[in-house]
């Protein structure tokens, strides 16, 4: 239960950090206009079934993977592995990708997308436990800067990384 606690207090933090970057840094991807008037993101409540301590399954196709962007860009990545859970009792499986330095990347659309959460995904940096476990915590789940301003280009999550399930974690759609 601690640990639980811990982790829903870490959440906490992550989201009260990113109101007050998104509110006051230059470098936030709001506008000015949108500054002035923000008051903070609206997030699902913390749910601990959603922090998943997952096998990370290495039999994936390799090579690079070109992903494309909201600007109609690409971006390369590289398929780092295929994780399998269970949602409300219903299975699902994604794809974690690796960016150039090596980072796991997982952008993901799911059942809420386009209705209760932004419509062309969000995303989610699993973290490494060792070189077979990785944390999935949904709870960080968020809206990539495209989300707030359309002038960003940003990484659409690949069709093998659409859910038919609910994912209610994490940040929901942006009320500007």
């Amino acid at each position: 239960m601690a640990e639980a606690n811990h982790a829903e207090h870490e959440v906490a933090a992550f989201r009260a950090a990113k109101d007050a970057f998104l509110a006051q840094d230059p470098h936030s991807p709001l506008d000015h206009a949108q500054r002035h008037t923000f008051q903070g993101l609206v997030y699902y409540p913390y749910d601990p079934t959603l922090r998943l301590e997952l096998p990370l399954d290495p039999n994936v196709p390799e090579g690079v993977v070109a992903v494309d962007t909201s600007t109609g860009e690409t971006q390369q990545y590289r398929r780092a592995g295929m994780i399998r859970f269970s949602v409300d009792g219903q299975p699902a499986e994604l794809t974690l990708y690796q960016g150039e330095r090596g980072e796991l990347f997982l952008p993901l659309r799911d059942a809420t997308s386009g209705t209760e959460t932004y419509g062309a995904g969000r995303y989610l940096e699993p973290t490494p436990l060792d070189e077979d476990r990785v944390l999935v915590d949904f709870n960080y789940l968020y809206n990539p800067y495209c989300a707030y301003n359309e002038a960003w280009s940003c990484p659409l999550p690949p069709r093998e990384n659409w859910l038919t399930v609910p994912i209610r974690a994490g940040e929901k759609t942006f009320a500007h």
